[in-house]
């Protein structure tokens, strides 16, 4: 039975990484018998791999595009390059997938032995980050702690570091992880403060899943980003950047997304307004529209773009 479970693995690998296999070089590949290839490949379409086959003497193997998703195989090397990759895009490498790859990512390292997520590691952390924004670094296994709990709405424990440096023990009901802000948010009711909170992940350590279950409660408002939103509104940040753009609100709208508040100006144009920690976000997303702009405040970011124009200048 084991040989045959080793086979079938075997079998699958081959089909999932060539188009088209004759059916005597597959069955060569194997060691077997065409006729027990052909009991192979009954058993891999029981489990629900739809492999085509063609009979004659040209005839032969091959994995098509299915209905559902079934289970993949994969060699050390393709699970490590998955994981890296999926954390990659969960730091928003790639916009709108971000909530999508740390699912992802949760499911592949779950089921990772210790050596594999070893091998995670020391190459995310050997790595330059490729997400924009400089937003800080989230671990990739506190991430993945935090997602199964929220879908397996089970407690969890954590310790927390206040933006003023306090560390304190939490125990909370998990709720959803929200991307926003180039950081990642952690939704949750606390248990100790009997009310809802947002957490950053980047300040989050030590996750730890209790194994007690809870009745999920609904979020205030029912949208998890938006109550990330209004809470750090309250928030108080570094700068208020307020620019005139000679553009289409829609379309400014479209590009800044949460980041900023855009209202439609007399005679054309609209306002941007953005409350952010650092003047690296607003220029990128004032260069990527392509429109002329007026600053009108803050002074320091007139002095920002003014520096920064100079050193694209001399470099062209």
């Amino acid at each position: 039975m084991a040989n045959t479970s080793t086979r079938m693995l075997r079998l699958l690998s081959l089909l999932q990484t060539h188009r088209y296999w004759p059916g005597r070089e597959l069955a060569e590949r194997l060691g077997v018998s065409e006729r027990t290839l052909r009991r192979d490949v009954d058993r891999l379409r029981e489990l629900g791999y739809p492999v085509d086959s063609n009979r004659g003497v040209a005839g032969g193997y091959q994995l098509r595009s299915g209905a559902a998703m079934p289970p993949l195989l994969l060699d050390d090397e393709e699970a490590v390059a998955i994981a890296v990759g999926l954390h990659t895009a969960a730091l928003g490498a790639v916009a709108g997938i971000e909530e999508t790859s740390v699912r992802a990512l949760a499911k592949v390292v779950q089921v990772m032995p210790p050596r594999l997520r070893n091998r995670v590691e020391a190459l995310r952390s050997s790595t330059a980050p490729v997400a924009p924004g400089g937003g800080p670094t989230v671990d990739a296994v506190t991430l993945t702690v935090i997602a199964q709990t929220c879908r397996d709405t089970e407690m969890l424990r954590f310790a927390y570091t206040s933006r003023g440096g306090e560390e304190t023990r939490r125990l909370v009901e998990p709720h959803r992880l929200v991307p926003l802000w180039h950081r990642w948010y952690l939704v949750a009711w606390d248990v100790g403060r009997n009310d809802w909170r947002t957490f950053r992940v980047d300040r989050i350590t030590e996750p730890k899943a209790t194994g007690a279950l809870f009745v999920p409660r609904e979020v205030p408002g029912g949208d998890a980003a938006e109550f990330v939103r209004r809470r750090n509104l309250t928030v108080s940040r570094r700068h208020q950047v307020v620019v005139e753009v000679d553009a289409d609100a829609a379309d400014v709208r479209r590009a800044v997304a949460s980041w900023g508040t855009v209202e439609e100006a007399d005679g054309g144009g609209c306002r941007l307004t953005m409350h952010v920690d650092t003047f690296d976000w607003p220029t990128l997303v004032l260069a990527s529209l392509g429109a002329d702009f007026h600053v009108v405040d803050p002074p320091e970011f007139r002095d920002y773009l003014r520096d920064r124009a100079e050193r694209f200048l001399r470099a062209a």
